[in-house]
């Protein structure tokens, strides 16, 4: 067990803390007043990146989800003056903040930093989500709040968390007590294993009749009309679809030829062909594991590229595939980027200029915790111990009357009517 430290001690420790959570938030205002300025000139859009959200994902390390909200904050920072100069002090946290940004208008910016100032996170959260329900109508904001997520377990298990509006939760509930009904009674099965069995039942009546994509085979149909010149030629144009996009298509699906004359009648109709079998499919996503385009984070819906075309006598087989996500796969076929695989089963990408694209970002550290400190007395913030805590004393928020306040503040309500 830790030693206990003498008050004087922990006081000093609980001081060294606040204050550099003061700094660091004083260094975030920074950090998102550069990633502003780095969307708005659209430093990331090299064409190879999808936003300014997957490139801080891929260079900085920052979870997708954590990097899109991140650029909504620094754009609404920009209408924000007051908020975002607390937050260049270091009085506000990133927390509350991004709580604030998320309703805040330049009118009642004002009111927000008073809460703020004086309470905690949680406070902050509570009147934002008190306040985006007031007014609302009932069924737009349970439409709106609908989402469904889910993570894999330790043990491989998915947790699945779902909010349901009443007309998808209903509709659910009745097709999950079909299947159930419709599966074998087994008395050693709890009400909650049978639901869960129930759902693998929808899901695969989906996957086997429905029209999303699927795990293996074809991923559609792509009809091939050639003439007997073409052939010749070794040719595929249209006037509507490029040859690329053609063959970006007729990469992962069945293809049907059509031979036809120069009337367009059929000479000959060719099988439909399966180009990636569903085993090969496995075998290339348990290896790939999602797009393989550096800094691509997209597990799902991804196409098997041939890295030499089938149309140009490359075979359907693992060491000539790699996984790509739609907008990876585009840039390949349409956008000038090549890619190649290596000995060691890796693929190599380059840009339309030949520039090998790096597989990993720069890892050289560039933090200093000292050049933190030394830029902000530079800056002349005058950020110590007590630049963050709140004014709070520990009394309980009354939510009724600070949504009131702001209420009134934004005219929407007169003083002494209640909301």
């Amino acid at each position: 067990m830790t030693a206990a430290l003498p008050q004087p001690a922990l006081q000093t420790l609980e001081d060294q803390i606040t204050e550099l959570a003061a700094h660091i938030n004083a260094a975030t205002w920074r950090l998102l007043t550069l990633i502003r300025e780095y969307d708005l000139r659209s430093g990331w859009n090299c064409g190879a990146t999808k936003s300014c959200a997957h490139w801080l994902n891929w260079k900085c390390g920052i979870a997708i989800g954590a990097a899109r909200e991140k650029v909504r904050v620094a754009h609404a920072l920009a209408g924000l003056p007051k908020v975002s100069e607390a937050f260049r002090v270091g009085s506000l946290s990133y927390s509350k903040v991004r709580a604030i940004t998320r309703v805040a208008t330049p009118e009642n910016e004002d009111y927000f930093l008073m809460i703020a100032r004086h309470g905690t996170a949680a406070h902050v959260e509570r009147l934002v989500q008190a306040y985006r329900r007031v007014g609302r109508d009932e069924a737009q904001a349970q439409l709106e709040n609908r989402k469904f997520s889910y993570y894999i377990d330790e043990d491989g298990s998915y947790v699945v968390r779902g909010r349901l509006t009443p007309e998808q939760g209903e509709r659910l509930m009745l097709a999950l007590d079909a299947a159930v009904d419709a599966m074998p009674r087994e008395d050693d099965l709890s009400p909650t294993q049978r639901r869960a069995d129930a759902l693998e039942r929808l899901a695969d009546s989906y996957l086997t009749g429905g029209d999303g994509d699927s795990t293996g085979g074809d991923r559609y149909t792509v009809h091939v009309h050639t003439r007997a010149a073409d052939l010749e030629a070794a040719t595929i144009d249209d006037e509507d679809v490029s040859a690329e996009t053609s063959r970006r298509a007729g990469c992962d699906c069945g293809v049907v030829h059509w031979l036809e004359n120069d009337r367009g009648q059929a000479l000959d109709i060719g099988r439909r062909s399966r180009n990636i079998t569903p085993a090969l499919r496995r075998a290339l996503e348990h290896r790939d594991g999602g797009c393989t385009f550096p800094g691509c984070t997209t597990r799902r819906h991804v196409d098997a590229h041939h890295v030499v075309h089938w149309a140009d006598g490359g075979e359907t087989k693992l060491d000539n595939l790699v996984l790509l996500c739609r907008h990876h796969h585009r840039l390949v076929h349409e956008g000038g980027y090549a890619v190649a695989l290596l000995p060691s089963g890796e693929a190599r990408f380059r840009d339309p200029r030949g520039t090998v694209v790096p597989p990993a970002p720069d890892t050289r550290s560039r933090g200093n915790v000292s050049a933190l400190h030394h830029h902000h007395d530079h800056e002349q913030l005058p950020i110590d111990a007590a630049t963050l805590p709140p004014h709070w004393h520990g009394e309980r928020m009354d939510l009724g009357l600070a949504v009131e306040g702001l209420l009134a503040r934004d005219g929407r309500l007169n003083p002494g009517q209640s909301p």
